[in-house]
């Protein structure tokens, strides 16, 4: 069944679509933290943030029926729903991000940013790590280092080395930030004498892509005190890390200390349902929809804006930040007393967890694929992460219990047994 699908799969998407594990899952049903395939095996789900209050939550499915069955039209006509949720939302956050424009996906969500950046600043010039991922339009994708865009990257892009828990910008520990912050403000002079000047700095505040690497409280204040010196604007890519994700706070960027410009948000927004959003000072707002003639068909509408709503009940309702940080600290504990000479480290914020794999110094990427691959075939699902690809990567939804994160490190201990 799972090779005629594949066959088919590619007939009709084209070869190259990205799938997980060298036998691929055909999942059929979920619940919870759990998902089942077609054969009816059942997988013990730590890697989805996408359902983040669980898989096929039924007060949320309730409100995607009801709204559905009522009325689904875009912003263009008035609509409660859409202010409703802005409302709530944006209470969450410091009073200074008090505006939003709501889209279908993180990549939109951070494309407007970019945009955002430079209708403030009225320069083009962007910085981010070299180790990062902050979407699929030709704008985000500039940013990526998985692939080099055609022709290469832009010559408004600027890269700077990504934060490091193993080996640190600038050699030590101590000094990382310092040291970060300096590299940024070399892109900012090379980006003013290149022409372009520069309009902002993107990141993740966990740098989840780059391996959520072990960083202080205060990691980023040197480099946003460079980023305020240049006239550059803050943008927090909470994609991964917000809602609760930490375990701390809703957003990654407090735990940090920081109060960004704009925030972006996307994947666990609305439980599954495609819904993100862009959350930015009235001021930063104000100047993007003067320079910008933006309207997203879909973004804001009723459907999505109930599905939003009904997972931020769920997240209140239920604790599930307190549980991220609970359960987070139990997890971390068990996967830190795991003992194999190729765990080089293992780090995490709640239900965020990296155990980064080396041998001799050297990252043993191979090592970390097979550990994913047993975990896939004894009922797990995890991935993997980092520069190397040798960072497994632990991330379930936000009802994840302390007798989960048992099951997961007996699996877990068993794949280090075995390799």
């Amino acid at each position: 069944m799972t090779n005629n699908l594949m066959d088919r799969r590619q007939a009709v998407l084209g070869q190259n679509v990205p799938t997980f594990y060298e036998n691929p899952v055909h999942l059929t049903k979920g619940e919870g933290v759990w998902a089942w395939d077609i054969n009816g095996q059942k997988y013990l789900d730590c890697y989805n943030n996408v359902p983040h209050v669980g898989h096929c939550h039924p007060h949320v499915v309730a409100a995607i029926s009801a709204q559905a069955a009522t009325l689904n039209t875009h912003t263009r006509y008035l609509h409660e729903g859409v202010i409703e949720y802005a409302e709530r939302l944006t209470a969450k956050f410091h009073t200074d991000l008090d505006q939003l424009i709501m889209v279908c996906s993180g990549s939109e969500a951070n494309d407007i940013a970019l945009r955002m950046a430079q209708a403030v600043t009225g320069k083009t010039g962007i910085i981010a790590t070299d180790n990062t991922y902050h979407g699929n339009t030709m704008a985000v994708s500039q940013l990526s280092s998985r692939k080099p865009p055609i022709g290469g990257y832009a010559a408004n892009i600027r890269h700077v080395p990504a934060p490091d828990t193993l080996r640190p910008v600038g050699g030590t520990t101590e000094g990382q930030a310092q040291a970060f912050a300096h590299k940024i403000q070399n892109a900012i002079d090379d980006l003013e004498v290149s022409g372009h000047g520069f309009s902002g700095l993107l990141f993740c505040p966990t740098f989840a892509n780059e391996g959520l690497p072990d960083l202080p409280a205060d990691f980023m204040k040197p480099a946003a005190k460079v980023v305020r010196s240049a006239g550059g604007i803050l943008i927090s890519d909470e994609v991964q890390p917000g809602f609760g994700r930490t375990g701390d706070n809703w957003w990654g960027y407090e735990w940090l200390g920081l109060s960004p410009d704009v925030v972006t948000l996307g994947k666990p927004m609305a439980n599954g349902h495609p819904v993100a959003a862009v959350v930015a000072k009235a001021s930063v707002m104000s100047e993007f929809r003067n320079a910008f003639s933006y309207f997203n068909t879909f973004g804001g509408n009723p459907v999505s804006c109930a599905a939003a709503s009904a997972t931020l009940d769920v997240i209140e309702q239920d604790g599930l930040i307190t549980n991220s940080k609970l359960v987070g600290c139990d997890f971390l504990e068990r996967l830190q007393a795991i003992k194999h000479d190729g765990i080089a480290n293992v780090r995490g914020r709640g239900l965020f967890i990296a155990l980064e794999l080396e041998t001799d110094g050297v990252a043993n990427e191979a090592l970390a694929a097979n550990v994913v691959e047993y975990a896939r075939n004894n009922g797990m699902l995890m991935g993997r992460t980092g520069r190397n690809r040798n960072i497994l990567k632990l991330r379930p939804p936000m009802p994840f219990s302390v007798q989960n994160a048992r099951e997961a490190t007996n699996i877990l201990t068993a794949a280090f047994k075995k390799f």
